[in-house]
């Protein structure tokens, strides 16, 4: 997918990931995932987003170039994966929630020892980057690269499934409760909505499992 088209405000991305496949290749084999469910975060005026408060060591992906992998650990135990987008210094990203393995079963099984079904191998953002076998090694990787271990390619352009909005998962606070999470209807491996539990912190509510 051309860079260009992750260039773009964050809104207009994330429904284009929809589809999209996601290949990730290591030693042990490649993995495909085609992307089902998938979370929009801005920057300082989206109170659920790790750049709400500016850059630092851990977001500095966020911030440009477009087009690259924003990967962070999450609860001392999950990796998430995120796809950079909007103008370079502009930061934004796309969480992606969801998909389907569509390629590369077995290895995603043998990563995800868990799973009930093959619809579990990706259902969830920490279950996919589990799958895909991702992790903070593949911080920063230029998704357009056709040489990096990890791209983003076009899905099916024959086929227009209907795109729903809804509240992201987890997101709590004033400014956060927003219909920025998109998915596929009609697909089993969407993941489960969690409404969002307000707690008292220091810092703004980052989401569940979000940027």
């Amino acid at each position: 997918m051309p860079r260009r088209l992750f260039g773009a405000p964050v809104l207009d991305v994330a429904p284009g990931l929809l589809g999209a496949l996601l290949v990730a290749d290591s030693p042990q084999g490649r993995v495909t995932v085609r992307v089902t469910e998938v979370e929009a975060y801005a920057g300082a005026d989206d109170p659920g987003s790790h750049a709400a408060r500016g850059r630092t060591p851990r977001n500095a992906a966020m911030f440009g170039p477009p087009g690259h992998l924003y990967v962070y650990f999450t609860y001392g135990m999950h990796w998430c994966v995120n796809v950079v987008c909007q103008a370079d210094g502009d930061p934004a990203a796309v969480l992606l929630r969801a998909g389907e393995v569509v390629e590369g079963q077995a290895l995603a099984a043998a990563r995800r020892t868990s799973a009930r079904s093959v619809r579990d191998l990706a259902r969830g953002p920490a279950r996919l980057a589990q799958a895909l076998g991702l992790d903070g090694k593949d911080y920063g990787l230029d998704l357009t690269d056709r040489s990096s271990p990890v791209r983003l390619l076009p899905g099916r352009s024959d086929v227009t499934p209907r795109v729903v909005r809804g509240p992201r998962v987890g997101v709590a606070g004033p400014g956060g409760a927003r219909d920025w999470r998109l998915w596929l209807e009609g697909e089993p491996t969407v993941s489960s909505y969690r409404a969002a539990v307000l707690r008292r912190r220091s810092m703004p509510s980052s989401g569940t499992l979000g940027p």
